[in-house]
């Protein structure tokens, strides 16, 4: 086989989708005699990738196979692969995606690179080295950009020295200087490979050119081939030459060999059976699911298989046929998966595209309350998570995309931000308001002074009315830190008026016995007198006192019952209900002290500003819809009943504050 041939075989092992085919190098063959001629191996071809840039090795290949990588997140090692088989992009490797890291994030990234393997992580230096002068850039045109805003001349600017790209530039100078040693150790174990398969290259002539017999010599050639076998890569320049002088030892050792036919059988034989294995392997990765993992295996099968010797020749291109036809199936598949990436992020573009639009035609302008923006806010949070479960874009267009996506995010968040900080003074004031409140009341919880000190944390509690509202991450804990002041001196108040434990024994008996009286109450033909009747129980429950605690609960919503049924019965206005199950509940109320009347009115207070909210958000919402469509004016009336039903409510829990200021 002449070098052409050779560096042929060389380019074809070395490529994505191998089709070569079994050597058919004619032996000398003499009765009981074989020669045995090792398959050609893979040329190596020096890496150089380490002084290529991204842009510079993706420049030597088609940019529709460039752009497929770079989606994936991978990078082929274009220079292993002959010049006219890289559109196949056999090769990928992983670069971690560093696009929105910062460029102080990009730096401690580099630092953590710089203290690993060079080969490892030399493309992902180069992914952060690219990012980062890009990220430089942009730096540069927004600040030349102020500066001509602000009225100065493009030509007087003058860039500012970047102390972070001098840190960078030294960390990249330091890999460098890295990378450089690790080539020069590669470059010196080249030489020293160099002159140990040429020592065996004068070992394996001694043996050729011996006189003695050289079956006695088998062995030891084997021994010299495994050797040969283990030692790593050698300089390009003398690697083909190196090659074919080991090739016509070989040769001519086996010449001499008498070698028994029925071992060439055996030899034959079990290579077949290994190839055989291979074959059995590859049609597996057909039906594997991960068709990236299974186009790597395969390429480990094809270096297993040039490494085993020839079968029989009437077999092998039988078995080389079966072997290609698994190889072409996956390669297949390899194929049609990167296509269907490519029409995936073609529909991730116009989903990204579409919610773009959405969100900039979000008219966030005149949203004037808290409420009103933390809705607006958890609008624009559902289409962020919706933006995230979408993958990547088409490379060409997936910052572009992204860009447009942030900016129509950041203009929200920046006007709420706004908002917020015009805000920010009167509730810190109200907070500190509140406080001060709050250590007045713990000042008063332990009094024993009932009448006085019940009077002070009253009128401590109307003032925490009128004091407006305050930072939410301070609302609840000053809250629960008020009243709990409030009700340990109430409570210990109550405690002092054991006394009436007796006397509310009996008042569960007579409410008890009042309970049986209207559930077998019977209305009369006169719906008024058979009202008046149940209004009549009902104020006779009212002149009972107080029950035991543990029973309070139990036995009210046993007369609650009891009553409903009775109001349902004579179809009774629901409002009126609720008005008359109030002023009951009221009465009960106004036993306990104002203390109680007061935490109720606060309760109907803030029920009654939740309902105004609501009420001005449906109010501010209903703008949003047009009438002039079927859909339009359904939800416009939806919202209108709506509207109308929380003003009848909001009208009941105004008289109810009425009512209890009038009991106050």
């Amino acid at each position: 086989m002449n070098p052409l041939d050779l560096n042929k075989a060389s380019e074809i092992a070395a490529s994505v989708t191998v089709e070569t085919t079994e050597t058919n190098m004619e032996t000398v063959e003499t009765p009981k005699i074989e020669t045995e001629i090792a398959e050609p191996p893979i040329l190596v071809i020096e890496e150089k990738k380490e002084e290529l840039s991204i842009e510079a090795v993706s420049a030597e290949i088609p940019s529709e196979i460039a752009e497929v990588i770079e989606k994936v997140a991978v990078k082929p090692d274009f220079t292993t692969i002959p010049e006219d088989l890289k559109d196949t992009a056999e090769s990928i490797i992983s670069i971690p995606n560093h696009v929105s890291s910062t460029k102080l994030e990009l730096i401690e990234a580099l630092k953590l690179l710089i203290t690993k393997e060079v080969d490892a992580v030399k493309d992902e230096v180069e992914h952060i080295k690219q990012l980062f002068y890009k990220k430089t850039k942009a730096e540069i045109e927004e600040q030349k950009k102020i500066f001509v805003e602000t009225g100065g001349l493009e030509q007087d600017f003058v860039t500012a020295k970047d102390e972070l790209e001098e840190i960078f530039k030294s960390l990249l100078n330091e890999f460098r200087i890295k990378k450089a040693t690790v080539l020069a150790q590669l470059e010196k174990d080249k030489e020293l490979n160099l002159r140990q398969k040429q020592q065996l290259l004068e070992q394996m002539k001694l043996l050729v050119a011996s006189n003695d017999d050289v079956s006695t010599h088998i062995n030891d050639f084997r021994a010299l081939q495994q050797k040969w076998k283990s030692i790593g890569l050698v300089p390009q320049a003398s690697s083909t030459e190196l090659w074919k002088q080991y090739n016509l030892y070989q040769e001519s050792f086996w010449d001499l060999i008498k070698i028994n036919n029925e071992l060439r059988e055996y030899d034959f034989k079990k290579n077949l059976e290994s190839k055989t294995l291979l074959c059995e392997a590859a049609e597996k990765l057909v039906d594997e699911l991960d068709v990236i993992s299974a186009f790597q295996n395969l390429q480990k099968l094809h270096e297993e298989w040039h490494e085993l010797g020839p079968v029989a020749r009437d077999l092998r291109e039988v078995i080389w046929t079966r072997f290609k036809d698994a190889s072409t199936a996956i390669n297949k598949k390899h194929q049609t998966y990167f296509d269907t990436i490519r029409k995936l992020e073609d529909e991730n573009f116009v989903a990204k595209s579409a919610l773009c639009e959405k969100i900039e035609a979000f008219d966030f302008s005149n949203l004037t309350s808290y409420r009103a923006w933390d809705d607006a806010t958890k609008i624009m949070l559902t289409w962020q998570d919706e933006w995230r479960t979408i993958g990547f874009a088409p490379r060409k267009v997936n910052q572009k995309i992204f860009d447009r996506y942030r900016k129509a995010c950041d203009a929200f968040f920046a006007a709420k931000g706004e908002f917020y900080k015009g805000t920010k003074n009167v509730l810190t004031q109200n907070a500190d308001k509140k406080k001060a409140l709050c250590e007045q009341a713990e000042a008063l919880k332990d009094s024993t002074d009932w009448k006085e000190t019940g009077e002070k944390l009253i009128l401590l509690q109307k003032e925490w009315k009128a004091i407006g509202p305050i930072p939410k991450k301070f609302s609840d804990e000053l809250w629960k830190r008020f009243i709990a002041a409030c009700d340990y001196f109430f409570e210990q108040k109550n405690k002092s008026t054991s006394v009436l434990k007796n006397a509310e024994t009996d008042n569960l008996a007579k409410k008890k016995e009042l309970i049986a009286k209207i559930s077998s109450f019977d209305k009369t033909e006169n719906h008024t007198e058979s009202l008046a009747s149940i209004r009549a129980l009902m104020a006779e429950w009212n002149t009972i006192g107080h029950v035991p605690f543990k029973e309070k609960d139990k036995v009210y919503k046993e007369y609650r019952d009891a009553v409903d049924k009775q109001f349902e019965t004579l179809n009774a206005d629901a409002t009126n209900r609720r008005m008359d199950s109030f002023k009951t509940n009221l009465k009960d109320m106004s036993n306990k002290g104002e203390n109680k009347l007061n935490r109720e009115r606060e309760k109907l207070v803030k029920a009654f500003e939740h309902l105004k909210s609501e009420i001005a958000t449906y109010e501010n919402n209903i703008g949003f819809f047009t009438s002039s469509s079927k859909k339009g004016g359904g939800l416009i009336k939806e919202m209108e009943r709506k509207i109308e039903s929380l003003k009848e409510e909001s009208k009941l829990i105004e008289q109810k504050i009425n009512l209890i200021d009038e009991n106050v």
